[in-house]
């Protein structure tokens, strides 16, 4: 059995910065609606020959660089992305080809926002048994979803992709893992048309089933009640204390629902890192992202402890514990 830790990390977002004012123009929300409401100043929308797996690729190549590996020591590549280049192929055979990384499985991940600990942990458990090196990778282009009409979304998120390396030896520590989801939940967050249930037929597209949708007071009140409780567990069953943590990377959902989870939490000894400010919710991308940019300012020292929490549509939940 291998133990696995993080050898590099890279992350990837769009040139064009898009303001409050113009996202939420056709929503009839401004600026200081959207600061205060969500703590998001701007975002990067993706331009329009660019897709998910373009994003990804680039994130990937940054944390590979990172890492001091080439794209032919990936036996692995995994993409965790609720927004696919196409239904099918996975994104991550684009994502591949795009890398020349000849001879790495490549496949999807949709864990919605949380997508990135699930690929972490889908990644982590086929090295822990075989070896070799993995690219983890959340990506996502909510910008071609977003009804430009409903306030509740379109000012929330951007576009982007962050990645990391996973191999044997040097390099932070994965020391433990958790998932959960919440199926009876799964309405709470969806893209009703596109699939087997309901096809994009002109029907849907009519009634705008192609956008996502979410109930925003429902989603706050899963993570005001589940989220305090399932970390505090994970945590424990991790042999770690709250004063233990020196590091919270959340996923990246809105600064104000994160500033009241974060005090619930009580990590006293931690900084809570965040990127929404300027790159918005970037779905599953928003954790590697962040991580990616921690590691580069040269926040983490040797032995620091990095809790990982990812939670969205499914509803799902993951965490990772990760040692510096």
């Amino acid at each position: 059995m291998t133990e696995v830790g993080i050898l590099g990390t890279g992350a990837q977002v769009p040139d064009r910065v898009v303001s409050n004012d113009e996202a939420g123009a056709a929503a009839g929300v401004d600026d200081a609606w959207v600061v205060r409401k969500t703590a998001i100043r701007e975002r990067r929308w993706a331009a329009p020959e660019q897709a998910t797996s373009d994003l990804a690729a680039a994130a990937g190549s940054a944390a590979l660089r990172s890492a001091g590996i080439t794209p032919d020591q990936l036996s692995v590549i995994v993409v965790a992305t609720s927004t696919p280049d196409r239904p099918q192929p996975p994104t991550a055979a684009y994502v591949q080809q795009l890398l020349g990384a000849v001879g790495a499985a490549a496949f999807d991940v949709n864990a919605v926002c949380s997508g990135e600990v699930f690929a972490l942990a889908a990644a982590e458990g086929i090295l822990t048994r075989r070896g070799g090196h993995a690219l983890v990778i959340g990506a996502d282009v909510y910008s071609r979803i977003l009804n430009p009409a409903d306030r509740r979304t379109v000012v929330l998120f951007g576009d982007g992709a962050g990645a990391m390396v996973l191999g044997p030896g040097r390099g932070a520590r994965v020391r433990n893992l958790a998932l959960h989801t919440f199926g009876e939940l799964a309405g709470l967050i969806e893209v009703p048309a596109g699939g087997s249930r309901r096809p994009a037929d002109q029907a849907a597209l009519d009634a705008g089933l192609q956008y996502f949708t979410m109930d925003g007071r429902a989603v706050r009140s899963f993570v005001e009640d589940r989220l305090p409780l399932l970390t505090k567990q994970f945590l424990h069953d991790s042999g770690v204390g709250p004063d233990d943590i020196r590091h919270f990377v959340p996923h990246q959902a809105n600064g104000v629902m994160l500033d009241a989870l974060f005090a619930e939490l009580a990590l006293n000894r931690a900084v809570m890192h965040r990127t929404l400010t300027h790159y918005g919710n970037t779905g599953a991308a928003s954790i590697p992202i962040t991580l990616a940019e921690a590691a580069r300012s040269g926040a983490f020292r040797p032995g620091d402890l990095i809790l990982l929490a990812g939670f969205g549509g499914g509803m799902a939940v993951g965490f990772a514990l990760v040692e510096w």
